[in-house]
């Protein structure tokens, strides 16, 4: 019994071991801008620049493996990318990694807003933590129950507290990470990023301005190695627009300019507008929203018809769409281990969407947005007549 007891023990505190490493490096492969990096690279099938695949190549076969493999045990690296894909055996500790209620949610939640000082999205992290319990969900396959595994509850003193995180972290993506100027300068990075890489592509980096031994040029030329896409950060960016100023191709030199200057293409609200004239009082009847939402994208693609006819190498609109759900009922494809799972006062466990009313009437973030320059009266007419001619 004791052998079985201490062996039970040393799993328990490997699977602490390697949650914690998780937790800390799961995020290392992000590229300059974050996100915004990921955007150029679905553009362009660049595969490095997925985070997450980065994440996994740096982790297993990196120095980040060597130096975990070599303080810990051999094979640790792997285990620890392994709970980061949610391979192999899922328990307790790969809800801490990712799941609604993870570390890294209640890390950025506080920082992000400590960064840019917004006040919005204050979360009681302390009565959240000690409020934190373990309980049982059922796993199984389709609708059939197979077992159970244990994960994360919020007792049911913190249930207030967990409506206050669901709500802040949704407050976030509208006034810090989706916000007009934020994606604005997002919009203008990726357009000179994806013209770089096709420019050296083409066989013209003479163009950009940078020299042949520019960490950027080289990624352009390597985006297979890790170690030209090691190389790049948000400083060897900020360092290239410098010289992409310079640039012979008038898009690196236009944009670069603008963001140095922090000059950004003025941001045209488009679903603002359409939700405005068709549904002025906010009242959301069912054929007011699907009339939205279908003039939202009629009106993008449309625009981006008209750019792809108009002249020259620099775009005079740049459409956006995005859209953000504040909470996955059910932990979405994680089950119930992923979602937030409170404890009621009469000792059941169900999904915080259940419990709460204000969870359970947050509707999905979306935006549509069309940026263009200012001083292209054109532009903005075209955009503002081809709303009205949707709503009709």
């Amino acid at each position: 019994m004791e052998i079985v007891q201490a062996k039970t023990q040393e799993k328990q505190e490997s699977r602490e071991k390697i949650a914690l490493a998780a937790a800390l490096v799961h995020d290392v492969g992000h590229g300059p801008f974050s996100h915004a990096f990921e955007t150029v690279g679905e553009r362009l099938g660049l595969r490095l620049a997925d985070h997450e695949v980065m994440s996994d190549e740096l982790i297993r076969n990196g120095e980040i493996a060597e130096i975990l493999n070599r303080e810990v045990m051999s094979g640790f690296a792997a285990n620890v990318a392994n709970m980061i894909k949610k391979e192999g055996k899922i328990t307790l500790h790969n809800s801490v990694v990712s799941s609604q209620f993870d570390a890294d949610r209640l890390d950025y939640m506080q920082r992000d807003r400590m960064m840019t000082g917004s006040k919005h999205s204050a979360i009681d992290l302390t009565w959240l933590l000690a409020n934190l319990e373990i309980g049982e969900v059922e796993t199984g396959v389709d609708d059939a129950a197979v077992g159970h595994v244990p994960t994360f509850v919020i007792g049911p003193k913190a249930i207030q507290a967990a409506e206050a995180y669901v709500l802040g972290l949704f407050q976030l993506y509208p006034t810090i990470y989706f916000h007009k100027t934020t994606r604005g300068a997002e919009k203008l990075f990726a357009e000179i990023l994806v013209r770089l890489v096709m420019l050296v592509k083409d066989g013209e980096p003479g163009k950009t301005g940078l020299p042949s031994n520019h960490p950027l040029i080289k990624f352009a030329n390597a985006p297979e190695s890790l170690d030209t896409a090691l190389a790049l950060d948000d400083t060897v960016v900020w360092g290239a627009l410098q010289l992409l100023q310079d640039a012979d191709d008038r898009l690196l030199a236009q944009f670069a300019e603008r963001l140095l200057n922090r000059k950004l293409f003025k941001c045209f609200d488009v679903r603002a507008m359409i939700t405005h004239r068709v549904d002025p009082q906010n009242r959301q009847e069912r054929q007011d929203v699907e009339k939205i939402e279908r003039c939202c994208a009629s009106v993008t693609l449309k625009l981006q018809e008209w750019q792809e006819k108009q002249r020259g190498d620099v775009p005079r609109v740049i459409t956006d769409e995005a859209k953000r759900k504040p909470y996955q009922a059910g932990g979405a494809n994680g089950g119930q281990s992923e979602q937030i799972n409170v404890r009621t006062d009469g000792g059941e466990l169900i999904d915080i969407r259940q419990r709460s009313e204000i969870v359970r009437a947050l509707s999905v973030y979306r935006l549509s947005r069309a940026y263009y320059d200012q001083s292209d009266r054109e532009a903005q007419e075209v955009i503002s007549d081809m709303i009205e001619g949707e709503i009709g």
